[in-house]
Order: structure tokens, then C-alpha cells, then sequence
């Protein structure tokens, strides 16, 4: 029976990752990188200077907090197991496509952040905001905003909670010979901890673990890449050539179509960086901020370090080593692995520890979407079940089969793009709007 549902999900996920959503989402990153003049290239040195600032403005937590959130949520599984995944089903040419769609994606992060902040709304647990707002009170299509909710809450057990608790499960596994229900017993124990605190709470532990996390994981993939800094020229020479061509078969590697690069590359990117997800929008509604455009370039360099810095980082190694070409590879460890062949087991244990932490952050970020949708569609009582069930989540998700989980996964994330997308598209004018009058006033 499992299996018949696996291969179900499966068939599911190619189909709304074919071509229309392909097209739908490239188009909408070029089209709002076009209508703002490409302002992930003018203005991001701006942006990395507003992250620190501070603000007495209206708000849950600080800008700072409100990108560690959004991080939090974003580098996780998408940076380790995603790249990993999109090598191995799409060949190198995906992580070109990768980084094609984290580039033109931070026109669309920075849009979705500013409309986030314009359309937020004052609720009992502080500020309310996000696609599901800005969709109800910018587009006016309530019964859109409500798609979105309901398909971010059933995105939020799937990429934001099983998909990181089963990749974890399976790389302590693989590396300490931890049971998978062991592990997914104690990531359930710490989950309840944080997200019982609320979104202070969150905002308060994404600032402080999020930077580190970051940091440790950089230098270790820094520390491989040294060793191996003769081999990153073919490996560029491969991301880039094989974007176009497809993969051949080689070693134990079955070979990539095209096809499969870009579809992979896309869907892993946007699983690694959520533009044009609009799931980080719902943290940057609850920045402490006088303008929209502030908290939307601070947003937008999420997208800048999550996939062009980390996941770069991660798909180098990946193929500066022969690990990925090894026959019957998984890909939950394939990066741990390919650590391991340059740094010996205890590089494998700085991975292990760091897919833990990444995996934890990922939960607790996704774990604040996911309320705060629940919120939007039956109120702030139904918040205290939610979390229960997310707890209860982490622990099945860790003994479950990866592929059923990521496949859904998949299906969750195209079905809250859509109808962001749809927003963005018909919002483009506010947005222009909102960034005309920012630069017009001499920031």
C-alpha cells in the first residue's frame, strides 16, 4: 500500500512541476526582476547594511530576528539533502538552475517582504501578515489568501517538519548508528521547548544559532574545498555545461536529461531559498520596521546567502568528490560522505551535528509559518493543537520513508506558490509603487 502511495506522490509531483510551473515561477522572478530594475544587483550592499540596524518601529522582533527566522527556515535540508537530491536526479546542470532561480528569486523575495510588512494587520499574538494578508487586503481574494494558509499548513508537515526530521534521523543514523526513532524523539522534546515560547521565543533562538550554524558549516565546506582546490574548476565547468546538455552516464551516476536539470535545479531551489513561496514574507510581517522596503531589502539577502553563498558551498564539495557517482548512493548522506572521503569520520561528525542543528532551526522557523496560518483561517485557539501535532509530526517523520516525504513536500510547496505568484503578479504595481517612493526619498 505504501509503496502505491509513494509511486502516486511521485507521479503527482512531476506533474505540477512540468512545465506551466516552471514557466510560471521563472516568469514571475524575471518579470519582478525586470519591473524593479534589477534590484538584487543596485542595491544589495544597502541591504546587507540595513540587516543590523535597529528599530523602535511597530513589531514582534527586530529586523535581524526577523531574517534569522526566515533563515532559519530556509537553510536547512534544502542546503544539505536538496542540493544533494537535485545532483543526483538532475545531474550537475541543476545546481546552475539553482542558482539562476536564487538570483532572479531575490526580486521576488524582496516583493513579497514588502507587501508583507503593507498589508500586515494588528492580531492578539502580535503582528499578522504574509501572502494570505496581502492577498485578502491588497488583492482582495480572500478565498486565495485562504488556499495559501491552508496548503502552507500542510507544507509546514511535510518540508518544515518531516522531510527535516527524516533526513536527520538518517544521517545520525548512517554516522553514529543512532535509531531513527531515537533521534526523532529527542527533536521532538527540543521543538516543544522553543515553539511553546511563541514567536519571541523563535526570534530570540534564530539570533543566536542561526549565525553560528552558518558559520560552522562554511568553514568546514571552506576547509574541503582547500584540500580539493584543483578540482573546483571542472566542477564549475560541469554545473555549467551540463545545464544545457543534460548529464551522461558515468561511474555509477545513470545519467540527467535536461529536462530533469531544470526541473530538479527549480524545485530544489525554491526548496532551499522559498522565493516565490512566500513563506518568509509571514516573518518579515513581523519585523519591527517604519517601511515596507526597509525589511523587504533586508529580506532579500536571504535568498543571496541561503543559495549563491551556502548551497554553492555544498554542491562544490559534492563534486569535487567522486562520492556522487557511486552506485546506489543516498542522498540524505551524500553530502556527509562526500565530507567524509576528504576529512575522514570527523568530518562526517561535523556534518551530522550540523544537519541536526540546520534540521532544528528549520522546524522551529516553519513551525512559526505554520501558525500563523492556522491563525489567519480558525483564530489563535486552534494555535495550541497545531503545535501538538507538529511535535508528534517531527517523531513520524523521522521513521518515514524520505521519498513519500519529499515528494509531498513538493506538491505542498507548488500549491502555495501558485496562488503567491498569482499576488505578486497582480500587486506588481504597488510594489513599484512603495520602491519608487523609498528611493525618491533619498535613503
Amino acid at each position: 500500500m505504501l509503496s502505491e502511495i509513494e509511486i502516486a506522490a511521485k507521479a503527482v509531483a512531476g506533474f505540477v512541476w512540468g512545465p506551466p510551473m516552471i514557466i510560471l515561477l521563472f516568469g514571475t522572478h524575471i518579470y519582478l526582476s525586470i519591473q524593479l530594475r534589477f534590484i538584487q544587483i543596485r542595491t544589495l550592499p544597502l541591504a546587507i547594511k540595513m540587516i543590523f540596524q535597529k528599530s523602535d518601529a511597530d513589531g514582534d522582533i527586530s529586523p535581524f530576528s526577523s531574517l534569522m527566522t526566515a533563515l532559519a527556515a530556509t537553510v536547512g535540508m534544502g542546503n544539505i539533502v536538496g542540493v544533494a537530491t537535485a545532483i543526483v536526479l538532475g545531474g550537475p546542470g541543476a545546481v546552475f538552475w539553482m542558482w539562476l532561480t536564487g538570483f532572479l528569486g531575490m526580486a521576488t523575495k524582496y516583493s513579497e517582504a514588502l507587501l508583507a510588512v503593507k498589508y500586515r494587520q494588528k492580531g492578539e499574538s502580535g503582528m499578522q501578515g504574509g501572502p494570505m494578508y496581502y492577498l485578502t487586503h491588497g488583492l482582495g481574494k480572500r478565498w486565495l489568501g485562504c488556499f495559501f494558509a491552508i496548503f502552507t499548513v500542510f507544507a509546514t508537515f511535510g518540508a518544515g517538519n518531516m522531510v527535516q526530521a527524516n533526513a536527520t534521523a538518517t544521517i545520525f543514523n548512517s554516522t553514529f548508528g543512532i535509531p531513527n526513532a531515537w533521534t526523532g524523539i529527542v527533536l521532538a522534546f527540543f521543538t516543544a521547548l522553543v515553539i511553546i515560547g511563541g514567536v519571541k521565543s523563535v526570534g530570540r533562538f534564530a539570533s543566536f544559532f542561526v549565525p553560528v550554524m552558518i558559520i560552522v558549516y562554511l568553514v568546514t565546506m571552506l576547509t574541503v574545498l582547500g584540500i580539493n582546490i584543483e578540482k573546483i574548476p571542472a566542477a564549475f565547468t560541469m554545473i555549467i555545461t551540463d545545464a544545457f546538455s543534460g548529464t551522461a552516464a558515468t561511474g555509477g551516476f545513470i545519467g540527467a536529461s535536461l529536462a530533469a536539470a531544470i526541473r530538479f535545479g527549480v524545485a530544489r531551489g525554491l526548496f532551499s531559498n522559498e522565493a516565490g513561496l512566500g513563506s518568509a514574507a509571514i516573518a518579515a510581517a513581523s519585523a519591527k520596521t517604519k517601511d515596507p522596503v526597509n525589511q523587504a531589502l533586508v529580506s532579500m539577502t536571504g535568498t543571496f546567502i541561503d543559495t549563491i553563498i551556502v548551497c554553492t558551498m555544498t554542491a562544490l564539495v559534492i563534486l569535487t568528490s567522486d562520492v556522487w557517482m557511486a552506485e546506489g548512493i543516498n542522498t540524505a548522506s551524500l553530502t556527509s560522505m562526500s565530507v567524509e572521503s576528504t576529512l575522514g569520520y570527523g568530518g562526517a561528525i561535523v556534518i551530522a551535528v550540523a544537519t541536526g542543528f540546520f534540521a532544528f532551526s528549520t522546524l522551529i522557523g516553519w513551525g512559526f509559518y505554520g501558525e500563523k496560518a492556522l491563525e489567519f483561517l480558525l483564530g489563535t485557539k486552534a494555535v495550541i493543537y497545531y503545535r501538538l501535532v507538529t511535535v508528534a509530526l517531527v517523531f513520524v517523520g523521522s521513521i518515514m520513508s524520505l521519498g513519500l516525504v519529499w515528494n509531498f513536500s513538493d506538491i505542498m510547496f507548488a500549491m502555495m506558490a501558485i496562488p503567491n505568484l498569482i499576488g505578486l503578479i497582480f500587486l506588481t504595481k504597488v510594489i513599484k509603487s512603495e520602491t519608487n517612493r523609498f528611493f525618491l526619498e533619498d535613503h
